[in-house]
């Protein structure tokens, strides 16, 4: 009996899962790590947390699982997007933390680009909008700020790489410098249609191409590692969120996935054509197979689950994020109060830097109730935006969203979903879309899985929340949000 394990690197922590033939999870080992605020807007990693977390999880899983290492057909591999690391070639240290990417500090960087009015070529290459939550102006300000780091990039000595990159080069000691389209798509590095780093975006950024990893497709044997002490292939990678579209069986073109992890991301497969989005979402590449790149319209929401973990830590409401739901249900609406969670600025399709969280209409009767209720609230309304834009630039009416991720367990949230989008919200019986994504593509790859159509068949739904909310209560929702909208926006600049 032959496994997969999937490595699910993820912003708050690191997982692995081990998955059967079916698709089903047979064991799961998930650790946190480190959290490092050095100020106010930057959020970094120690990447030697990561690696160091990762690895001890995929051993735990193996351990729990009762399977030895050679049991495991393949490997794949999922990561939190965007997150950027440096590290010197010839130690594999990191030069400086990882830079989130929830990070702002690149903000002004960004502000610069526009003001060359490099917005334009940097959208038609990447299909990205210029912010700082993508990877290129992070390389850039590691480069001006870390001292001697862009003589060292200039002499060939510092590798740049996503989580993805990071990772293998620990599992081969340093010997496989790689990664996949779909991560390099979210660098603003990579021109998206010729499939492959682009001189003018490196030179915008300045950025040398020696730093950068070896690009190739999301399901392929890219390598073997020995870390767990059998030689086991090392065959998928996908940055999270594609890897959850291709975990959610999301494979033909007007298919929609949204996760709701620490943010929100909605996915829709548009096929092997790239669609240019009017309305501020990003174009991006969801993975590619043989010779086939298919693609996806994006909107990234910055903060989703991350809402409730700061009213569980930060204002001490609950004891467990599923607690906000026991909460949250004891009043039937949130009061006239809504919570806009910029904590990290506004992302698809507002892309506001400068925004920052807010709570408005609060009473003498407000309760915590009513604020853990607008915070539920606060990330449907979030999708809706989102689902709108992604609607208006596809042309296509959705027909049902596929949800997955941590707070998609939570029913009051996914109901509340259903009625502000008036779309049935359909949750599939394995959660775990994320980590599943990456151990298909592995699986594919090896010859674990024979096709994608076999694949297809193990999707089975856990339940489906229909829209049970009356036209005029859905209108009002959104015209508050709108106004709560309008008052945090711009907030840093005023």
């Amino acid at each position: 009996m032959k496994y997969i394990l999937a490595l699910d690197q993820g912003t708050t922590s690191s997982r692995a899962i081990v998955f059967d033939h079916a698709g089903s999870i047979v064991a799961v080992a998930q650790k946190e790590f480190r959290q490092i605020f050095p100020q106010p807007g930057w959020v970094e990693h120690d990447p030697r947390d990561i690696w160091s977390t990762q690895a001890g999880v995929a051993a735990e899983a193996l351990t729990k699982a009762n399977v030895r290492a050679a049991d495991i057909a393949a490997i794949g591999i999922t990561n939190q997007r965007e997150t950027t690391v440096v590290w010197d070639r010839a130690t594999g240290t990191p030069i400086c933390n990882a830079i989130v990417w929830q990070d702002r500090r690149t903000a002004g960087i960004c502000d610069r680009l526009r003001a060359r009015k490099l917005d334009r070529v940097i959208r038609r290459k990447t299909g990205l909008v210029i912010d700082a939550y993508f990877s290129g102006t992070k390389v850039q300000w590691i480069l001006e700020n870390v001292k001697g780091a862009k003589a060292r990039a200039k002499a060939g000595e510092l590798a740049f790489g996503t989580v993805d990159s990071w990772l293998i080069w620990n599992l081969t000691g340093g010997k496989v410098h790689v990664t996949d389209v779909s991560n390099a798509s979210r660098t603003m590095l990579f021109d998206i249609k010729k499939g492959d780093w682009d001189d003018e975006l490196l030179k915008i950024f300045g950025v040398p191409r020696s730093m950068l990893p070896e690009v190739r497709s999301s399901s392929e044997v890219y390598a073997e590692t020995n870390v767990l002490g059998t030689p086991i292939p090392i065959a998928g990678i996908a940055g999270d969120q594609q890897a959850a579209l291709f975990g959610q069986v999301c494979t033909k073109p007007g298919m929609v996935k949204n996760t709701y992890g620490t943010g929100c991301f909605m996915l829709m497969n548009t096929g092997t054509k790239p669609i240019a989005s009017k309305n501020n979402l990003l174009t991006t590449v969801a993975w590619r197979i043989g010779n086939r790149t298919e693609y996806a319209l994006e909107g990234s929401i910055f903060i989703a689950g991350a809402v409730v973990q700061w009213l569980r830590d930060g204002l001490g409401f609950f004891r467990s994020s599923p607690d906000v739901e026991a909460l949250a249900i004891t009043v039937s609406d949130t009061g006239g109060v809504y919570l806009v969670p910029a904590f990290a600025g506004l992302g698809a399709p507002h892309w506001d830097q400068y925004a920052r969280g807010t709570i408005v209409g609060l009473t003498r009767g407000t309760t915590k109730a009513h604020i853990a209720r607008a915070a539920l609230e606060a990330i449907a309304l979030q999708v809706m935006d989102v689902l709108n834009a992604m609607e208006a630039d596809a042309g296509i009416k959705l027909k049902e969203l596929r949800v997955d991720g941590g707070a998609s367990a939570n029913d009051l949230l996914m109901q509340l979903q259903a009625d502000l989008l008036n779309v049935p919200v359909v949750r599939p019986k394995v959660l775990e879309t994320t980590a599943l994504g990456a151990a298909y593509l592995a699986g594919l790859a090896v010859g674990y899985w024979k096709s994608q159509a076999d694949i297809a068949r193990q999707w089975q739904a856990d339940k489906h929340f229909t829209p049970a909310m009356k036209k005029p209560e859905r209108k009002r929702i959104a015209t508050g949000w709108e106004r709560a909208l309008g008052r945090a926006k711009s907030w840093e600049k005023a």
